[in-house]
């Protein structure tokens, strides 16, 4: 086809100029019709062949440059515009008559265009964002190559109409476009304009001026990266609609990998559109595609030169012919790097009408004469030759185009390359010429020279040799560190000399003289048609037999080239032609064959092969003379066995074990990563999370299409127990239940998702993750999905569910994507930001094992390891001869795809194996060493094992109906071999489940102990043990685990489109592996004579010998003979007892070989772990004895790996894993009979259970077989070390931005890997995020995405189960509070009252019943359980009995508390979001904090001698709770409510928490506590602290202490709360006085609150009784019921502030609550006692009463006391109780007691508190009055010895409660008059406290009581001459003793004011 429309009828029209006369003539191709698609891509085509070709008029045009492009190296000569006429405009944009020409403006108004003219964009220097609309005679454009534009300008001004402008300058300076340098219209005449559907005028494609067809193009060609070659995609916004989108380049996909044919240098822009329509008229572009607008499609930076265009000109001086063009400098550089690799045009789809799947390509289109393509091309060539468009012009092809395939992926690398200066120049560099035509291809002939000849060019080496001669020609700085990110290199000084194109043939034919033919030139005198027709006539005639690749350059265009590469080695060409297949081609193509029967011919040729005719008819003789035989040895021998010994009672194997699920350290420490990211989004100011308004966690993980992924993932779930973990399910756990937790991503998967979206927006208090695991898969955009794959519906799905709207926008849903391979989701417009990767961490930092483990990762890394130690043979290998023999077919069937010939042959070699194993020795010869040690493993390792267990083999055949033919043929094979019962052969597709028969499931149920009936295995991991081949089958693995037992991983049919480095590290992912790190070798004398006996029997069969030495010494084959120039070589293990002292080739042959009848006995098997859902991997069970002879080699850790995982291991070089040595091939028995007939002649061997393979399993990952060409990506390096299939391209949907990239570093972390792939990877227009972000932007990252990736196989799942349970752990911490939980204490000691409050259901106390009820002087708070006892009247003496001393260490053990769930009704600190309190807690919309203004208020106290001022802080929204003077604004009063208001939409009493240390923890959002209600809520808070306070709270008015309060403790607070209350009180009864209300009415209560109350609850009781005074007390009981619920803040105090009389009451409260509480505490409904932590306080009765200002401790206590002696009321609501939460920071702990001269804080002990005055004791940093404090609670006993625990003669306490320790009572008399003390006549006390009595204290106060001899005094004062004068008032000396050494001082210094003591006996 391509060409077979030469002919239709065009309408473009070429005007070709000739001096001064013009020729016009129309160009025509076929008339056929064609399909709009196809349509599409010709034109495209066309379009690029018309921009590069056309032959040039003349080569002296002067060479352009472009805005911002390359400068000539002379600057141009200046140019002065000549000034404007005077009075015309000048305003740009406008022209000078003062019309608006710019594009914006003019776009919808209607423009006459006179016939011939075209409308065209100007472009002004000075309005770069705009362009100026211009009619130009369309004469004096060029035409579509870029040529013929006649000489000199015709326009018109479209804004005012003026005509005729004949010379460009003029019309220049007539729109304004005021210039600095010559007027060119190639320089300034942009674009065409054209009339979109809706008629508006917009920018069309590029003027194609000479030089600047690269810059007429939208996009670039191709994608650098990927094959020398890579595939090709469309790059237009309507990519995908455009054609079946192509997976994506692959940089190692060979030259041209990945897509042929119809291919153009234009991506496929909007189909849909149609022929583009010009300035309202049909136009000679009609055909040209529209322009790409996608802001993320810039041009490319800087492309190489060009074809000249337009007749001669003079030239300018300064040029040169190698001046680059540059390209058009209104775009980025980082859009240009992305652009360029929109790879060019769609992929080549197999086109409709054509005979076969075969991918018939289209060449370029191109000028000049057709060359026809001879018949019979591929028939004599034995190949479909490969042609890369290089530079210039490329000729049409005709005739048989089906044996050619045409590629234009070289130029696209050479035009990348081209940018490379501009590139540099972006980072700062000066400009520097571009790598020189020339030079370009004389380095790809040096590349093409010396490449071997089983080598297949690579893109990416051609890239980078361009960019480092480029960059030695150029710049000074040749060497850059590989991991530095690419830096501004300075240009180097002087001129390099450049190679001619007169030179060029003459050099690339003596670079290639050197080859032997390998490369040939072809020098063309006048285009390349001749040197195709050349090389086409040279391969008929077969003279390029020898030749890989011919080399066709045309010189003639100087100072251009013309050149193309074509690839005519067989093997090369085979790889290049099929790479360039899309998957769908690729399946079409095989499938052809299938069905066309195209294989048969195969068949044919191996039956030609056996000595005996036709294999079958072998089989069937064979199965014929064996039937009866067979069946009593082979199977009686492998198969009966196990069951009649274990049946027996005989010895089982003891190998095969299920280890119980265990969660490894590995996955702890990522679940608690992944959870630390959750948080850290939780924690961000962008409230995109918020983690405490969720109550439970729910999930979903999404999962490939694959039966056996979805039973794993199911298997993994059901036994994680996460479901009953996190609440989901009940006690058992179904497996259908299971199933709506896992989505397999196919069809049926959209109403499985939307019922998940409908739940989490049903649950929105449920945190939903949403998990994607294997998130590589389908990246596809769910816009284009149906033209992917019109067969399989689930391609695009993923981008349907999980990026729709509904998820992006769910505040309640989290989506973790799960990868080993995580490339294509780290580009330049990924959704996940870089700070939400999470990669799996590295084992070793630093030589520490950062996480302990039995069990050692073995991975991609090692493997490669493997292949670098010199002391075994390696785990990754090829088969030399396999791949011979494929080769040679693949000469013999050129028609037939590698896939179909790879099968057949593989096949045929298991089929022969298999045979030869058999007894039917005659068969080696057919199959390959390598596959004979498979087959004859597999076959034997049962027999070793007393249960028949053997090994898996996993034969990798990617294509299914391959695959079905494979297993079809070893079915057959084994059944006639009557190897039924010996092993099984399992079909594996992803879409089916597994199916086993029914002997083998036996098999398997036995070993597992299964005894359901209809169990069948539905993993792989489940066929643990069993003897198989399984035929793994599925263009990708899905994320299938297999089982320890895997033993060899066949991946010699992987194709080609694997050279991806997502693709690759896939199918070496199968064999990753866990190594027991734990396994003792074996020592003694018999396992020497074993290897020896082995290595005598390898010698005795001639035969046997040849085929083992040839497999394994052969330098072919061995990679161990391999030069390691890099390697660091292994010293041998210091395990090993034996040295090594054969030959290397007697090592070899006999490592390799093994005892007739039995497998090697370094043969080593796998066994599984299907109960352990934690780890995806094969994880060992039981340790493995190897024998000392085996050797391990010491892998160094240094060797390179795939760079691609440096933090899985290759960075770790301290240390070093054991690898121990496989056999390479097993000795075929030498009898001609069964192998099990066969009886060896030396060395036998009792098999024991140790010999089973699961026993070896455990110490040795798999051997894995690869392709020739993959085994060599794979263990190559570069120069620095690095693999080099880690520089492939990462993945097929994405492509690289720039040619113009650094290497990947060796050294490089995962996440230094993920940063270099965003910075130079974009996604294709068919991947998901193509259209998600502008480039740059950091805000259009996905803020609750994350991405975890790790290695394959190494327990991803199991980490993210985990990270689900602790996640939900987390969440209900979040939601559970420890509150206190005690019983109220000294409840024994209480007495029954005489009067008791019986009214038990009332709701508020009765005033006058209250009034009656006598004060409860003990302490029932059980925070006070150390604080000394108030005896009272009723207890008197009678105490003294029933006191039980208390041990000290009891009162300091931790305190009680109980985890409860937080309601609705709850107190929160700052760590709490949720929508409703954003606004009360001051976060605007927009996340600002409210404003807020600070305000003094002052107010003076006589007691402290002083004015207070106070400062409030009252935000904007708070300023209606205050009173304000109008003048000034300033604060005047806090408002208060009436005692009459009766409102329930707020809470009366203003609010006030003291606090200190907990501005994060503190309690302070009461916004749901108070269920939404309107109060006033104060914090009370140091000056110190208000910043911080003000940071965390910014909507919570702040009352800020005065600096002197900056140390003091709680009492400064409260009674500055409560003389602020009082005062503010008189303040407004004043203000409100005036308004009419009575004083007595203004609400007189405030509520003190701790800042760590938490929640409230309300006791409903149910009395049941009569309300009668006669009720008795036992009926009560027996009627009396009650229960306990949360309430709200709110409730609670509208009730309290409800009560009748309540301004009666002088402080109100509630008890503390525990879960132990009683119905004897809630029967008596209220309490007249001490009230803490949460008071009602009513400041106008308690107005001369005051809290104890330099109080610390108990201060709450004394004011009770206060009040009461006050004969105030203080009542308890006992069915109120309010729960405290613990609190590990703030509050009293933030009270440290130091030395004040230590430079360190040493611990202080209470008994250094205190000292003797003038002493030198070293003095501590606190308040003196802690210090006392303190010093009494501990040592109260030095003082009071005669009171210690004796409770009947307490210690007398005057006006002030401080406590001495639990083990001293004490009584509290208060010596005011009037006040309400108990009656002391009947006491004798034990001692006198007096502290800082005041003058209400006298002589004849204290005569009333009574002391026992010896009792103890201590006054405290504040210095010690009050001291003395309170002895002297009070004649203290009259009956106690003092001495001077009784005198004390706390330990303050002077300047601290520290208190003094004096203590004294009685008399």
């Amino acid at each position: 086809m391509g060409n077979s429309y030469a002919g239709q009828r065009r309408t473009r029209r070429f005007e070709e100029v000739l001096h001064n006369s013009i020729e016009a003539s129309l160009r025509s191709n076929s008339l056929a019709p064609r399909p709009i698609f196809s349509q599409l891509y010709l034109e495209a085509e066309q379009q690029l062949s018309a921009l590069e070709g056309g032959s040039r008029v003349d080569n002296e045009e002067e060479e352009e440059e472009g805005e911002g492009g390359l400068e000539p190296s002379c600057p141009p000569n200046p140019y002065q515009m000549h000034p404007p006429p005077e009075g015309c405009c000048t305003t740009d944009g406008f022209c000078q008559a003062g019309k608006d020409l710019r594009l914006v403006s003019v776009s919808s108004e209607p423009i006459d265009v006179p016939t011939g003219f075209l409308l065209v964009g100007a472009k002004s220097p000075s309005l770069p964002d705009h362009l100026l609309v211009c009619a130009v005679d369309k004469r004096f454009l060029p035409d579509d190559n870029g040529h013929n534009a006649l000489l000199g300008f015709s326009g018109n001004c479209v804004g005012c109409g003026k005509k005729g402008f004949c010379y460009f300058t003029e019309f220049s300076s007539h729109i304004n476009l005021k210039l600095t340098t010559q007027p060119k219209k190639q320089k300034h005449l942009k674009y065409y304009l054209v009339r979109n559907a809706q008629g508006a005028l917009t920018k069309g494609p590029l003027i194609c001026w000479r030089g600047s067809e690269s810059r007429g193009r939208p996009s670039t060609t191709g994608t650098g990266s990927g094959s020398l070659f890579p595939p090709l995609d469309s790059s237009g916004p309507q990519a995908a609609s455009s054609s079946e989108p192509t997976p994506g380049t692959s940089p190692g996909v060979p030259m041209g990998a990945q897509h042929a044919g119809p291919v153009s240098d234009h991506p496929s822009q909007t189909a849909a559109t149609g022929p583009a329509v010009f300035n309202g008229k049909d136009s000679p572009k009609t055909q040209q595609l529209v322009k790409n607008k996608l802001p993320a499609m810039p041009r490319p930076s800087a492309l190489g030169v060009m074809s000249n265009s337009g007749p001669p000109k003079k030239r300018h001086k300064g040029w040169s012919p190698e001046s680059p063009s540059a390209t058009d400098g209104g775009y980025s550089q980082g859009g240009g790097n992305r652009a360029k690799y929109e790879s060019t045009g769609t992929s080549c789809m197999p086109q409709v009408g054509l005979a076969g799947p075969a991918s018939v390509t289209f060449p370029v289109v191109a000028s000049g004469e057709p060359v026809s393509v001879p018949d019979n091309l591929m028939k004599i060539c034995k190949a479909k030759p490969v042609i890369f468009k290089g530079h210039g012009n490329f000729p049409y092809l005709c005739g048989n185009l089906n044996d050619v395939v045409v590629s234009p992926l070289l130029y696209t690398c050479y035009q990348n390359s081209q940018s490379v200066s501009r590139a540099y120049e972006q980072h700062g560099a000066c400009a520097a010429q571009p790598i020189s035509q020339e030079m370009q291809l004389l380095l790809t002939v040096y590349y093409l020279v010396q490449l071997a000849a089983d080598q297949v060019p690579l893109m990416e080496d051609l890239e980078q040799i361009f960019l480092r001669s480029w960059r030695e020609s150029h710049l000074t700085e040749t060497r850059q560190p590989q991991q530095a990110p690419p830096q501004p290199f300075p240009p180097a000084p002087g001129a390099v000399a450049q190679v001619t194109s007169a030179q060029l043939p003459w050099l690339a034919g003596l670079a290639a003289s050197s080859c032997n033919d390998s490369v040939h030139i072809i020098e063309c005198t006048h285009s390349l048609a001749e040197g195709l027709s050349e090389m086409f006539r040279l391969l008929v005639e077969g003279k390029l037999a020898k030749t890989n690749y011919v080399v066709i350059i045309c010189a003639c265009r100087s100072p251009a080239i013309d050149s193309c590469i074509a690839v005519t080695g067989k093997y090369q060409a085979r790889i290049l032609s099929e790479s360039l297949l899309t998957p769908a081609e690729y399946q079409k193509e095989v499938n052809y064959a299938l069905l066309t029967g195209k294989v048969d011919s195969l068949g044919a040729f191996f039956s030609s092969l056996c000595p005996e005719g036709d294999i079958d008819v072998l089989l069937d003789k064979f199965h014929q003379e064996n039937q009866g035989h067979i069946s009593s040895s082979l199977t009686a021998s492998s198969v009966t066995k196990s069951a009649s010994l274990d049946v027996g009672g005989a010895p089982t194997c003891t190998s095969y074990g299920l280890e119980p699920h265990h969660v490894r350290p590995f996955q702890l420490a990522v679940a608690q990563k992944l959870l630390s990211h959750v948080c850290s989004i939780a924690d961000s100011s962008t409230q995109n999370l918020d983690l405490g308004s969720f109550e439970k966690v729910d999930f979903l993980i999404c999962i490939p299409p694959s039966e056996v992924t979805y039973q794993q993932t199911l298997f993994h779930v059901w036994h994680s127990g996460v479901l009953l973990e996190l609440g989901l399910e009940k006690e058992h756990v179904t497996k259908q239940r299971v199933e709506q937790y896992v989505l397999k991503l196919d069809a049926e998967a959209q109403t499985k998702f939307k019922s998940f979206l409908q739940n989490s927006f049903q649950n929105p208090h449920t945190l939903f993750v949403l998990i994607h695991d294997h998130a590589h898969w389908d990246l596809v955009s769910g816009a284009v999905h149906n033209l992917c794959s019109q067969s399989d519906l689930s391609v695009g799905l993923v981008d349907r569910l999980l990026n729709c709207r509904e998820v992006k926008e769910a505040p309640n849903i989290v989506t973790l994507h799960v990868t080993s391979f995580p490339y294509a989701l780290q580009t330049q417009h990924t959704l996940i930001s870089p700070y939400n990767e999470i990669h799996w961490p590295a084992s070793y930092s630093s030589g520490v094992d950062l996480y302990p483990e039995n069990k050692k990762y073995f991975g991609l890394s090692e493997f490669i390891e493997s292949t670098l130690s010199g002391h075994s043979l390696p785990l990754l290998r090829y088969d030399s001869s396999f791949e011979a023999m494929v080769t040679a077919l693949g000469k013999r069937f050129p028609r037939l795809h590698s896939a179909v010939i790879r099968t057949f042959v593989l096949v045929q070699h298991y089929a022969a194996a298999m045979m030869a194993v058999s007894g039917l020795s005659q068969m080696k010869s057919y199959t390959s060493v390598e596959t004979l040690e498979i087959t004859q493993n597999l076959i034997n390792s049962p027999k070793q094992c007393p249960c028949g267990h053997g090994l898996m083999v996993l034969l990798r055949v990617p294509c299914s109906p391959l695959a079905a033919v494979a297993y079809e043929r070893l079915a057959h094979v084994r059944a006639r071999l009557a190897l039924d019962r010996h092993f099984e052969i399992i079909l594996g597709d992803p879409s089916s489940s597994i199916t086993v028969g029914k002997h083998f499931v036996k098999q398997l149920k036995m070993w597992q102990k299964i005894e359901e009936a209809e169990w069948r295995p539905q993993t792989y991991l489940e066929l643990e043990g069993l003897p198989c081949i399984l035929i793994f089958s599925g263009m990708d693995p899905h994320g299938e685990s297999l089982p320890r037992s895997l033993r060899y991983c066949d991946l010699r049919l992987i194709n080609s489109s694997c050279l991806v480095r997502t693709a690759l590290e896939q199918e070496l992912g199968l064999a990753a592996y866990f190594v027991s790190t734990e396994a003792p070798l074996e020592k003694g004398v018999p396992n020497e004579a074993l290897e020896s006996d082995a290595e005598k029997l390898s010698s005795t069969d001639n035969e046997d010998e040849e085929l083992a030495t040839e497999g394994s010494t052969s330098e072919k084959r061995s990679p161990v003979r391999r030069d390691r120039p890099r390697s660091h070589d292994s010293t041998c293990s210091p395990l090993s007892s034996k040295a090594s002292s054969k030959s290397a080739g007697s090592a070899l042959c006999g490592e390799s070989s093994a005892q007739p009848g039995g497998p090697s006995q370094r043969e080593q098997a796998r066994s599984p772990q299907p109960c352990s859902p934690s780890d995806e991997s094969r994880v060992p069970g039981d340790k493995q004895r190897l024998r000392a002879s085996q050797r391990p080699p010491v892998i160094s850790r240094h060797s390179p790996g795939l760079a691609p995982q440096p933090d899985y291991g290759l960075k770790t070089s301290q240390r070093s894993v054991q690898v121990p040595v496989t056999s390479s091939s097993s000795q075929l028995s030498s009898s001609g009979s069964s192998s099990s007939s066969t009886v060896p002649s030396a060395g036998t061997v009792i098999l024991q259970a140790s010999h089973c393979s699961m026993t070896r399993a455990c110490q040795q990952p798999p051997i894995v077989f690869l392709p020739k060409l993959v085994y060599d990506m794979v263990t190559s390096t570069d120069s620095s070390g690095l693999p080099k299939a880690a520089s492939l391209l990462p993945s097929h949907s994405v492509m690289w931005a720039s040619s113009f990239r650094p290497l990947l570093s060796k050294t490089m972390t995962s996440t230094e890997q993920s940063l270099y792939y965003r910075q130079w990877t974009v996604p294709r227009p068919s991947h998901m995020d193509y259209g998600d972000r502008a480039e740059g932007r950091g805000d259009s990252f996905h803020p609750r995405r994350l991405l975890l990736s790790g290695p394959p196989q190494i327990g991803k799942t199991g980490a993210y189960l985990q990270f689900l349970s602790i996640l939900s752990r987390m969440l209900i911490r979040l939601t559970e509070v420890d509150v206190y939980d005690e019983e109220e204490i000294n409840i024994d000691l209480e007495e029954e009252p005489d009067w008791q409050y019986l009214h038990h259901g009332d709701p508020w106390p009765d005033l006058e019943l209250f009034r009656k009820l006598p004060f409860d002087y003990l302490i029932h708070d059980p925070k006070y359980e150390d604080a000394s006892l108030i005896c009272s009247h009723h207890q008197g003496v009678k105490r003294q009995d029933r006191a039980t001393p208390r041990k000290p260490e009891e009162l300091y053990v931790r305190r009680q508390t109980s985890r409860m769930r937080l309601s609705k009704y709850a107190a929160y600190n700052t760590y709490h979001h949720c929508e409703q309190c954003h606004q009360y807690m001051g976060f605007h919309p927009r996340y600002q904090l409210y404003e807020s203004t600070l305000h003094a208020f002052a107010f003076s106290y006589s007691m402290l001698g002083e004015e207070i001022q106070l400062h409030f802080i009252i935000p904007k929204s708070k300023e209606h709770h205050f009173v304000f003077s109008q003048p000034g604004g300033q604060l005047e009063s806090m408002r208060l409510p009436l005692v009459t208001d009766k409102s329930h939409e707020y809470i009366k009493s203003p609010t006030f928490t003291p606090t200190t240390g907990r501005h994060e923890h503190g309690l302070f959002n009461l916004y749901h506590a108070m269920d939404g209600a309107s109060h006033l809520h104060v914090l009370v808070v140091k000056e110190y602290e208000m910043a911080i306070y003000k940071k965390y709270w910014p909507n919570h008015i702040m009352l800020v202490l005065p600096s002197i309060f900056n140390s003091a403790g709680v009492g400064a607070a409260h009674f500055l709360i409560k003389e602020l209350s009082s005062h503010n009180l008189e303040l407004e009864r004043s203000r409100q006085e005036e308004l009419g209300i009575k004083p007595q009415d203004i609400w007189p209560f405030i509520v003190i609150s701790d800042d760590s109350c938490v929640m409230w609850n309300v006791v409903d009781v149910d009395c049941g009784g009569d309300r009668s005074r006669d009720v008795t007390l036992p009926t009560l009981s027996r009627e009396f019921s009650w229960s306990e619920r949360n309430v709200s803040l709110k409730y609670i105090m509208q009730h309290i502030e409800a009560s009748p009389n309540i301004t009666h009451y002088a402080l109100i409260g509630m008890r503390k609550w525990s879960s132990r509480t009683g119905s004897r505490e809630v029967r008596k409904p209220f309490s007249r006692c001490h009230v803490h932590d949460f008071i009602i306080l009513n400041v106008d009765l308690t107005q001369n009463v005051q809290y104890n200002q330099n109080r610390f401790l108990c201060d709450d206590v004394d004011f009770n006391l206060r009040v009461h002696s006050a004969g105030l009321l203080l009542c308890r609501f006992n069915r109120f109780s309010v729960m405290k939460k613990q609190m590990a920071v703030g509050g009293h702990r933030s009270l440290h007691i130091t030395s004040k001269v230590s430079d360190h804080p040493v611990a202080v002990v209470p008994a250094q508190y205190i000292c003797a005055p003038d002493s030198k004791h070293p003095f501590l940093a606190a308040p003196a009055q802690l210090l006392l404090e303190k010093f009494l609670q501990q040592h109260s006993h030095r003082f009071f010895p005669l009171s210690l625990r004796n409770h009947g003669h307490p210690v007398l306490l005057v006006d002030c409660y401080l406590n001495l320790g639990s083990q001293i009572s004490v009584c509290y008399v208060s010596s005011r008059p009037h006040s309400l003390n108990i009656s002391c006549s009947d006491f004798m006390f034990s001692g006198l406290l007096l502290y800082l009595c005041d003058s209400f204290v006298g002589a004849s106060f204290l005569k009333k009581f009574h002391f026992l001899k010896g009792a103890t005094l201590c006054v405290i004062c504040q210095d010690r001459n009050s001291l003395r004068q309170t002895v002297v008032r009070l004649e203290l000396e009259d009956e106690w003793q003092f001495r001077l050494r009784d005198e004390f001082q706390t330990a303050n210094a002077k300047e601290d004011r520290p208190l003094f003591f004096l203590t004294g006996r009685h008399i």
